[in-house]
């Protein structure tokens, strides 16, 4: 299932079903046809967020079942990051399947250096012209701006300190920070392991406090586009 179609979903259970009936026992039950006890577990997994161990957080990560295929990103978010990309070196943070990876070098044939980083998915590591590394957000191994331009989409949702982790994201960038995340509000019961939601892009800009002058905060479909370039 694509992006495209999950967003269309999304539509639906979060803008058009009632607050009442999506954390109830009766949604409950029917996200249960689909997923099981898997939907119980992700409603304890954020009750029990900040009590969490690392093992169990890696855990959830490793047995939660892919919902997209190869990205989380829709079409117009791919193509809007690739062309936004600047300089000769790129960390993806949070690259999953390295499919994002991808199509950042096919647009930008001129890159020198690709880095995908993750801690539950390694498919990148089979990339060849990857540089796979095994990281948390919040402490990642790279000098201060490393990077001419770094990607972290569809993962500061599921970062419990995500202030802690976009500092480390600024920390090891040189030009360009692009990131993204899902538009959508919260509720008990949900397909996703999400902790922080962002119904509109102020929501997200508060998160990104302090904003610098030079920066962009934009809706693409049900995703917000964030873009920041260092003075």
């Amino acid at each position: 299932m694509n992006r495209e179609t999950t967003n269309r979903i999304r539509f639906v259970i979060e803008d058009i079903l009632p607050p009442f009936l999506r954390d109830s026992r009766l949604f409950k039950g029917m996200a249960s046809l689909a997923w099981g006890e898997h939907i119980a577990h992700l409603a304890r997994f954020r009750e029990r967020a900040p009590f969490l161990t690392a093992l169990e957080y890696e855990q959830l990560y490793r047995q939660h079942p892919r919902v997209h295929e190869g990205t989380d990103n829709s079409e117009a978010c791919v193509r809007k990051i690739a062309a936004e990309v600047r300089g000769k070196s790129v960390c993806d943070v949070g690259c999953g399947t390295g499919v994002l990876l991808k199509h950042i070098r096919s647009a930008n044939p001129d890159l020198q250096r690709l880095t995908g980083v993750d801690f539950a998915i390694d498919d990148a590591a089979a990339i060849e012209g990857v540089e796979y590394v095994a990281a948390m957000i919040e402490e990642l191994p790279f000098d201060d701006g490393e990077f001419d331009t770094v990607v972290c989409t569809h993962v500061i949702e599921h970062i419990l300190d995500y202030r802690k982790a976009i500092a480390e994201l600024r920390r090891i960038t040189r030009q360009r920070l692009i990131i993204v995340v899902p538009r959508e509000r919260e509720y008990r019961y949900t397909f996703n392991p999400h902790f922080n939601f962002f119904p509109y892009t102020h929501s997200f800009l508060r998160a990104m406090h302090p904003v610098p002058a030079r920066h962009a905060c934009i809706d693409i479909g049900r995703d917000i586009f964030y873009c920041e370039d260092k003075a």
